[in-house]
């Protein structure tokens, strides 16, 4: 199997920041999900590169899908998928076939790359028919500022505003500008968040605070140690790969889901009701 380049080296968890059990061991899903969650181990030691500098991670080498759609999917790491129909952190149907879970850190630019690149046209090909839903997980792992824009997002999100902070967070140029708090809320401005005192409340509120730990909790209960990773129906993808491996590993989803009869996402919904 061809796999992304083990990382020279892999940030380490901020002591700060980090929750409290994170030191623990992986969670007992099964020895099996122990071996999957070794997967996600793989990505780039350059993560945090500035997006001009960072190498074409179109030349980097695929991860491989099995034309099986069972290899290499791992049941208990599917259950992960919240579905949530209120989530104000995912897009798509809550009852679409396959979910795609990202973690990621605002700072990482591979995960800005995936976000500019990969997933507008993910959105387009597949959780507008249907198909896809994308449940964003934050993973602040590259110290305070990371853990600024991941609260940013979550009280942007609280204003239906997600998304639109999403992309402007991850706008070229926006990571060489940091996120310090005053740039944290011009962001929410940029992104149309209306309520911008609410936003600065929600922003240092123990609510966004605790949302934050869980996510990266369970990013790190799974095996993650670097971003982005990323779940589709318990298929773990490592790193910004080309757009092809995701395409394969959604396709290869859809199909097992309709196999099975699982999933009730129909494929002939417009895009007003595929995206929430």
């Amino acid at each position: 199997m061809t796999t992304p380049k083990k990382p020279v080296s892999t940030p380490e968890k901020p002591a700060s920041t980090g929750p409290k059990s994170s030191s623990r061991k992986p969670l007992v899903y099964g020895a099996v999900i122990v071996v999957a969650a070794g997967l996600l181990g793989f990505a780039s030691y350059r993560a945090t590169a500035p997006d001009d500098t960072a190498p074409d991670t179109s030349a980097a080498p695929a991860a491989e899908v099995s034309a099986d759609p069972n290899e290499g999917v791992y049941p208990e790491l599917a259950k992960l998928a919240r579905r949530d129909a209120n989530d104000k952190l995912a897009i798509g149907r809550a009852d679409a076939p396959v979910v795609l879970i990202e973690y990621a850190d605002f700072k990482c630019g591979y995960c800005g790359k995936f976000a500019r690149d990969t997933e507008p046209e993910l959105i387009e090909k597949y959780v507008k028919n249907g198909t896809l839903r994308i449940e964003w997980r934050n993973f602040p792992i590259f110290g305070e500022e990371s853990e600024n824009a991941a609260r940013g997002a979550w009280a942007a999100g609280q204003q239906d505003r997600f998304w639109e902070f999403h992309s402007a967070a991850y706008a070229e140029g926006a990571k060489e500008k940091g996120f310090g708090k005053d740039r944290v809320e011009a962001l929410a401005e940029e992104a149309g968040v209306k309520d911008l005192n609410r936003f600065m409340k929600d922003l240092d509120g123990k609510p966004a605070r605790d949302a934050v730990a869980k996510d990266r909790e369970q990013a790190y209960s799974i095996g993650a140690t670097s971003t982005p990773s990323f779940l589709i129906n318990g298929r773990p993808i490592a790193g910004a790969q080309p757009d092809e491996t995701f395409e394969q590993a959604i396709e290869a989803a859809a199909e097992q889901a309709k196999t099975a009869g699982k999933g009730t996402g129909n494929a002939g919904n417009d895009a007003g009701e595929a995206a929430k």
